[in-house]
C-alpha cells in the first residue's frame, strides 16, 4: 500500500463525513408511527393488533451492543426451532463446509454463521381467500418492494450453485434451485452514501489481500407461493389458532459477500373470530458470515474507520449507515421491506 494514497483517501473520507458523524454513531431516524416495536409479537396477542399498525420485533434488547440481535446458527435451532425450520434455506440446512484454495494450496473450511431475524404482523381488512398470492410472486412485485435494488430474470441454468463447482456446497439436496413453479431472480444493490468510500479505504488498508470488499451486494433468489403441504405446519410458527391459507417466500441462496443466505416469508391466516379479516405474519432472516464480524482490529487502527466495524454497520449503528435499504443496516432494511409489503396488500 502506498502511504500517500492511503492518507489521501482517509482525508477525503474524513472531509466527506459531517462533524457529528466523525465523533460517534449516527442517530437513526425514528421508526414510522405505523410500526410498533415490541419484545414479542405473540405476547401482544391479536387483540392488540390495531388496523394500520405493524407489530415488529427483531429480538434486540440492547441495541448499543454491536452484535445484539444476532444469534449463532446452531443456537438458533435450539432457541427457536420452529423459526429455523421455516426460515433456513431448506430442511436440514447446515453451516457449509467447502474447499478454499490460496496460493495453490487447498484447505477445507467450515463456515460459522450468525443470523438476524425480524418478525412483523399486521391485519388486512379482507378475507384470506380473496388475496391472490400468485399476483405477488412476480419479478415486478419484488422490484417495487425496494426500488433501489435492481432485479432481472435469471436463467435457472445460470444459478451459481448449479453452474460453479466451487459453489456446489450451496446446492439444495432435494431439488434444484429455481425449479418449476418458482421465479428465478438476479439482484444487485450498489452501496449508498459514504459506504463505497469507506470500502475503498478498507481495501487500501488491506492492500494485497486475495479478496477485496465489493462496493455492491449481488444475490440470486427464488420466489414462490408455498404449496399446502408446506403451509400447514406454519400455524405452529405463528402461534395463531387458525388454518394457514397461503404463504409467499423469497429465498436468497447465493450472495457475493457478507451474507450466506436470506429469506422473506409471509404467512396468511384468517383472523380468529372475524373471517372478514386476514392476519399476515412476516419474517426476514439474514445469515451473516461470522468471519466478517470478526474484522475489528484492522479497522480500529484508523480513527475514521472505527465506525466501519462490520457489526455496527450491519446492525445500523454506524455513522456510515444511510438511506432506507441495505446501507441503512439490516433492521431498517427489514422494517422497510415489511412495511412496503403491508402497503402493497392494503392497496390491492
Amino acid at each position: 500500500m502506498h502511504p500517500s494514497a492511503f492518507l489521501r483517501l482517509a482525508a477525503l473520507l474524513a472531509l466527506s463525513l459531517p462533524a457529528h458523524a466523525q465523533e460517534g454513531m449516527k442517530q437513526q431516524p425514528a421508526a414510522s408511527d405505523r410500526v410498533k416495536e415490541v419484545p414479542s409479537i405473540e405476547a401482544v396477542g391479536l387483540s392488540g393488533l390495531k388496523p394500520g399498525t405493524i407489530l415488529f420485533t427483531d429480538h434486540r434488547d440492547d441495541p448499543a451492543k454491536p452484535e445484539n440481535g444476532l444469534v449463532p446458527y446452531l443456537d438458533w435451532g435450539r432457541v427457536r426451532p420452529a423459526e429455523r425450520a421455516a426460515l433456513a434455506p431448506y430442511a436440514g440446512y447446515a453451516e457449509p463446509d467447502y474447499l478454499q484454495t490460496l496460493n495453490g494450496v487447498s484447505k477445507r473450511r467450515h463456515e460459522t454463521l450468525k443470523v438476524y431475524v425480524a418478525q412483523g404482523r399486521f391485519v388486512v381488512p379482507r378475507p384470506a381467500d380473496s388475496i391472490d398470492l400468485a399476483s405477488y410472486a412476480t419479478l415486478g412485485f419484488v422490484a417495487k418492494m425496494d426500488p433501489v435494488i435492481k432485479h432481472k430474470t435469471l436463467n435457472p441454468a445460470d444459478v451459481t450453485p448449479t453452474k460453479d463447482p466451487a459453489a456446489a456446497f450451496a446446492k439444495r439436496p432435494d431439488r434444484p434451485w429455481c425449479d418449476l413453479g418458482t421465479v428465478c431472480i438476479e439482484s444487485r444493490y450498489d452501496l449508498e452514501g459514504k459506504l463505497p468510500l469507506g470500502v475503498k479505504l478498507a481495501n487500501k488498508l488491506e492492500d494485497g489481500a486475495s479478496k477485496k470488499v465489493a462496493e455492491f451486494v449481488s444475490f440470486q433468489s427464488e420466489l414462490r407461493t408455498l404449496p399446502p403441504a408446506e403451509t400447514a405446519p406454519l400455524a405452529g410458527l405463528t402461534k395463531i389458532d387458525a388454518p394457514v391459507t397461503g404463504g409467499l417466500e423469497q429465498t436468497i441462496f447465493w450472495v457475493n459477500q457478507i451474507l450466506r443466505f436470506g429469506k422473506f416469508l409471509a404467512v396468511f391466516q384468517p383472523m380468529p373470530g372475524d373471517p372478514a379479516k386476514t392476519v399476515v405474519t412476516t419474517y426476514m432472516a439474514l445469515a451473516i458470515k461470522a468471519d466478517v464480524l470478526d474484522r475489528k482490529q484492522e479497522y480500529a487502527r484508523v480513527p475514521v474507520l472505527k465506525n466501519l466495524l462490520p457489526a455496527q454497520v450491519l446492525m445500523g449503528n454506524s455513522s456510515f449507515n444511510t438511506g432506507t435499504s441495505i446501507s441503512a443496516g439490516l433492521p431498517t432494511y427489514a422494517r422497510n421491506r415489511m412495511t412496503a409489503f403491508a402497503d402493497a396488500l392494503a392497496k390491492n
